[in-house]
């Protein structure tokens, strides 16, 4: 099989009604790592908007136990790409996860804001990073698979295509992005954890290259010092070196899926599906975490 073969063969698929089968080629067979990558970076832009990075605090499943959060949330939304929405995983998957999100007063739009971070940041990260671009059927089939996951959930009023996407997270960003002290709590936690996955003596080396991955309003946000010129060019120009590293490999015959990646921690034995997550119990308000009025 040569590099581009299995772009040829996306190519020649239709997006608007083969997107399932484009989205798992992408994801797990051209750009694992870099999906990987890029959804957690989604998921950790997601803390800037206050009324979220809040409320994950007061949850404290980031702050307290990081390792599972992080599993929880991996393996649940890659047992839909693996197995497909009507799948009897897939489905106890998304079950789980609308379990999880109705017993938190959360608002349509901050929900819609999250779906858009899966669907722009794995784009501009791969444009950037990744061994090559993303291809328009690519994006396509991106933008249905996400819309299909957010009806799934019940979010209102999802954009339409990745333009869309893109625009309302742009616009989303630029009103919401804000300061808050839970939301940096989460965002520590979140770098910590990052940096604990590999030898003790490069912690401190790796959490400053993370933070020199990220753009000014989320340095903004959470009031981290920004890079130096030279750390931030050091760092990046590393990341878009391992692309054109991988650019030169045979390309992958057997898909990765995010349970085979070492940054899964939490079930050296397996799991079930039906028992990730957390199993909140709402107050007398229907929501376990205490709100100001």
């Amino acid at each position: 099989m040569q590099r581009y073969e299995r772009l040829r063969q996306i190519r020649r698929l239709d997006p608007d009604q083969d997107w399932l089968t484009i989205y798992r080629l992408t994801s797990a067979y051209e750009f694992p790592w870099d999906y990987t990558r890029a959804l957690e970076l989604a998921l950790y832009r997601t803390y800037a908007v206050p009324s979220i990075g809040a409320l994950l605090d007061r949850t404290a499943e980031l702050t307290e136990r990081p390792q599972k959060r992080y599993d929880d949330t991996a393996l649940l939304l890659d047992t839909v790409v693996e197995h497909g929405f009507d799948s009897v995983q897939g489905r106890t998957a998304i079950r789980r996860i609308n379990q999880m999100h109705r017993s938190y007063d959360i608002s349509n739009d901050d929900m819609r804001y999250v779906l858009c971070t899966f669907v722009v940041m794995p784009k501009r990260w791969i444009d950037t990073y990744g061994w090559r671009r993303l291809s328009r059927h690519e994006t396509t089939a991106a933008a249905h698979y996400y819309r299909t996951l957010g009806r799934h959930m019940g979010i209102q009023d999802i954009p339409g295509s990745y333009e869309e996407f893109e625009s309302f997270l742009d616009a989303y960003e630029a009103e919401h992005f804000g300061r808050d002290a839970g939301a940096r709590r989460v965002s520590d936690a979140t770098i910590a954890l990052m940096a604990s996955w590999y030898p003790g003596f490069l912690a401190p080396a790796l959490k400053k290259a993370t933070v020199a991955l990220l753009d000014e309003p989320l340095l903004h946000a959470f009031d981290y010092e920004p890079p130096t010129p030279a750390v931030r060019r050091l760092v990046r120009g590393a990341v878009r070196l391992r692309g054109r590293a991988v650019r030169l490999l045979p390309p992958r015959r057997e898909p990765h899926h995010a349970r085979q990646n070492r940054e899964i921690k939490g079930y050296p034995n397996g799991y079930r599906v039906a028992e990730l997550g957390t199993f909140p119990t709402p107050g007398r308000g229907g929501c376990p975490v205490p709100h100001e009025r």
